[in-house]
């Protein structure tokens, strides 16, 4: 059964119809509204854009006042089965969320990118590559692939990613960018990667800038 998202949306800095969409999709404990800040630096260079950023469908174990995609086992004391069986879960509703985007703003797939966070990047990196049509593209903050051995397998689009990891993370090991941008590569995506030097678990500037000319690359600009 699908959950609905709850989900926040800031609407295009043009003030017009959106011509493309940029979904955030947050960390393991934290909420929709934790990236949607993100939309302040970005929307004025991605005027046309419309953001959304939904809260994932689970209280967090580990901080009730945050959300969760699915358990971690070595952060909640959940099982293997019970973290891969939630991961499939909050893809059939991360799924569901990204085609409401898509007909409630008349977009089609490759005008709407997903930019991720921690656990958000881990959702998108699974849930983007089984979708029927390859969306715009894929930011990755400081996450990782998970089943990488599934990938090429089950990959049935091919959106391009570009991976940002930093070298200090205390919480995703930056071993984890390399290993994602190996099994992407190796599967036939378009692959980008970047490592922020002296940050640890979150989002540098450079990192930003680098997501930004990416999403002004790979999103549509006409209408």
């Amino acid at each position: 059964m699908t959950r609905a998202l709850k989900s926040e949306r800031r609407g295009p800095a043009s003030g017009g119809a959106a011509k493309t969409a940029v979904i955030f999709v947050h960390g393991y404990g934290a909420d929709g509204s934790d990236l949607l800040g993100l939309a302040d630096p970005l929307g004025p260079h991605l005027p046309d854009t419309v953001f959304f950023a939904p809260d994932a469908p689970e209280r967090c174990t580990a901080n009730p006042f945050g959300f969760q995609w699915f358990p971690i086992p070595w952060l909640d004391g959940s099982s293997e089965e019970q973290a891969l069986a939630g991961l499939a879960a909050a893809a059939t509703d991360l799924d569901a969320f990204i085609d409401k985007v898509l007909a409630d703003e008349g977009l089609t797939p490759d005008r709407l990118a997903l930019v991720g966070f921690s656990q958000g990047t881990m959702m998108s990196l699974h849930v983007a590559p089984r979708r029927a049509a390859p969306i715009g593209g894929l930011v990755g903050f400081s996450g990782r692939l998970m089943r990488p051995e599934l990938l090429a397998a089950e990959a049935v689009s091919k959106p391009p990613v570009l991976l940002i990891h930093g070298d200090q993370d205390e919480v995703v090991p930056p071993a984890s960018l390399p290993e994602a941008a190996d099994a992407l590569v190796a599967a036939g995506f378009e692959t980008y990667s970047h490592v922020s030097k002296g940050t640890g678990h979150g989002i540098a500037h450079d990192g930003l800038s680098l997501a930004l000319s990416f999403l002004r690359e790979k999103l549509p600009v006409s209408a």
